[in-house]
């Protein structure tokens, strides 16, 4: 009986773990009709299993995709195949499919093909990331300069100004005043961008998240987003994350202050939602370490507001580029150095009514490897 049992157990273990893998997984046959798809592949197809079973994948894929051609090259070379950076966007599919494909024949049925679709976003986000923390290394030291070669400069132009608008008839004082303005403006710019060459940590500890976005909620609903809707929806078992509190409130108040402004103001839904989670399985190399590190903690802001340009979405964390008129460009950067200091990441997903900010973040473990 013992044996029995076992022998089914070993039978069943293949399907097991061809439905949790967290890989879209697809097998088709000669003609193309698909026979299997797993969980993964599921949510990737945007289908259930009964669903897929009665399509081909001609019918789910964009005309003329390049995956049917690859299907035909595996059929008839008899070995694998891997094809990278396939686009699969298509209204169906959704925007910014982008995946790596890996094929591999099968006996039985004959024809028939495996397909594993590895999408590309999370790698390239985190690959993103490395990026926006070079750039926050090149501000640092433009940061330095500015501050040594343009202030002091600008204190003494300020200051001429102001000794003539006490001898200047009264119908050139607003030549003064706006030499001023302009030059308060222009100071104000220099700081925030020498906020960059600022790399003390500031005091780190275990930090409750839910804590951080209270205090944010309350100061964005007395002020900037008191015609919003805000609304929480938090993971109440989320473990504390090791940071600096007060920069973490820089952070989301910078993030909840441009959500607010992405919505018009006479917009009758305007909503903002503050969400966390608890995401196992998301790890990444950090510079100069050689272990990899788990980011489970995920804080996100969603808005329904105009969304953010597609030209703009992949250098939205760059300095110096913005979508406000008046905008300096600089407030998503430092957000993005910040989250990289504190050994996370950023990322943003945008379409017109949906723009998520997602933040991950590492879990607080004490010097023993103990999770707090």
């Amino acid at each position: 009986m013992i044996a029995g049992t076992f022998g089914v157990a070993a039978r069943e273990f293949p399907d097991r773990v061809f439905g949790v893998l967290p890989i879209p997984i697809v097998v088709v046959d000669g003609e193309g009709l698909i026979l299997e798809a797993n969980s993964a592949a599921e949510d990737f197809l945007q289908s259930s299993l009964p669903v897929l079973r009665r399509m081909t994948l001609g019918e789910i894929l964009p005309f003329g995709s390049p995956v049917l051609s690859l299907l035909e090259e595996v059929r008839r070379r008899g070995a694998s195949v891997t094809e990278y950076r396939v686009d699969l966007s298509s209204p169906r599919m959704g925007k910014e499919k982008i995946v790596d494909v890996f094929a591999s024949p099968l006996r039985d049925p004959d024809g028939s093909v495996v397909l594993m679709l590895q999408e590309r976003t999370i790698a390239e986000k985190m690959d993103r990331q490395l990026t926006h923390r070079g750039a926050a290394r090149s501000m640092t030291a433009l940061g330095a300069m500015l501050a040594h070669e343009i202030k002091n400069p600008l204190s003494g132009i300020r200051g001429a100004a102001q000794l003539l608008e006490t001898s200047v008839p009264d119908e050139d004082r607003v030549l003064t005043r706006l030499i001023c303005e302009e030059t308060d403006r222009i100071v104000k710019l220099v700081e925030r961008v020498e906020m960059f060459g600022d790399d003390r940590p500031g005091e780190r500890g275990s930090v409750n998240i839910h804590d951080v976005l209270d205090h944010v909620r309350r100061l964005a609903i007395s002020g900037f987003a008191r015609h919003l809707r805000i609304v929480e929806a938090y993971d109440p078992s989320l473990p504390p994350v090791y940071a600096s509190r007060d920069q973490l409130v820089q952070v989301f108040l910078n993030l909840l202050k441009n959500a607010a402004e992405a919505i018009p103001a006479e917009a009758p839904d305007g909503e903002i939602i503050l969400s966390t989670a608890f995401r196992p399985g998301i790890r990444m190399q950090r510079p100069g370490f050689s272990e990899r590190v788990a980011l489970p903690l995920e804080i996100c802001i969603r808005d329904n507001g105009q969304g953010v340009p597609t030209d703009i979405l992949p250098h939205l964390f760059d300095p110096f580029v913005t979508t406000k008129a008046q905008g300096s460009g600089l407030g998503l950067a430092l957000v993005a150095k910040i989250i990289g200091n504190h050994g996370g990441i950023i990322e943003c997903e945008s379409v017109p009514k949906r723009t998520t900010f997602r933040v991950l973040l590492p879990i607080h473990r004490s010097l023993d490897g103990r999770r707090l």
